[in-house]
């Protein structure tokens, strides 16, 4: 029941009506969660972000990658970690998010296995998912919104996407505060159909040198309820006074 406490804390917390949701979908312990992740940009801040969790060890430093001052971007589903400093360097250039992902695949061998999310500073966002997914993939799907994207592959329903972009867009509080519990909703609707063993989340600020945030689970049996007490435990700048007041249960 830990791990249900501290994701309903954080729900309940910053979107009520989300963590009601969670309830009334709650998954046994003995269900498997693996790949979904969010991009997203506050424009008017000058902060973007990107969170993700997987069955794919260390996850967080190899899927998400995110520029101060320029968007961020998320590779996977055959993931290729070379391709996220080219994306965000074609996207400081000026160029739409269509096009440098048209250009990322233009040439690719593999183009029909990629899953691949970004977004710019101005909130123009786009996704390309698997055209020939592996056979484990279940279901894949992606959705965006004001200001985001979701997506994800290897889950267990389209819910699980939903479920992010329901609690990114109800969620009070900062762009962080909004894709921990966009990742928080989407385990809980139960993810990864493979299994819970890596998160990761990453925030960039203009006029903070790299990354302003970055927390990491690396491997661990349930990844996201790991990554969510480290973020409820940290003070930081990036998260809203509110959630700042949350501390999980400790037992």
């Amino acid at each position: 029941m830990v791990r249900n406490s501290i994701l309903l804390i954080m729900l309940a917390g910053l979107c009520p009506s989300c963590a009601q949701d969670s309830r009334q979908h709650s998954w046994s312990e003995t269900n498997v969660t693996g790949t979904f992740s969010i991009v997203a940009v506050e424009p008017e801040t000058g902060v973007c972000g990107a969170a993700v969790a997987s069955k794919y060890p260390a996850v967080g430093k190899i899927v998400p990658y995110v520029r101060a001052g320029v968007g961020a971007f998320c590779t996977q589903h055959w993931h290729n970690p070379e391709w996220g400093e080219l994306a965000l360097e074609m996207l400081a250039k000026g160029h739409l998010p269509e096009r440098v992902l048209g250009e990322l695949l233009d040439n690719d061998a593999l183009r029909d296995k990629r899953q691949l999310a970004i977004i710019d500073m101005s909130g123009r966002a786009a996704n390309r998912n698997p055209a020939k997914a592996d056979p484990s993939g279940v279901w894949w799907g992606a959705v965006s919104g004001k200001y985001y994207a979701c997506q994800g592959n290897t889950l267990v329903g389209r819910e699980v996407i939903f479920a992010m972009a329901r609690a990114y867009e109800e969620t009070q509080g900062s762009l962080a505060d909004r894709l921990m519990a966009a990742l928080a909703a989407g385990d809980r609707a139960g993810g990864d159909h493979r299994g819970r063993l890596a998160a990761g989340i990453r925030i960039a600020k203009e006029g903070v040198k790299g990354h302003w945030l970055e927390l990491y689970v690396d491997k661990s049996d349930d990844a996201v309820v790991e990554l969510a007490k480290k973020y409820s435990a940290l003070n930081h700048e990036a998260k809203s006074s509110r959630s700042q007041k949350k501390r999980p249960p400790t037992e």
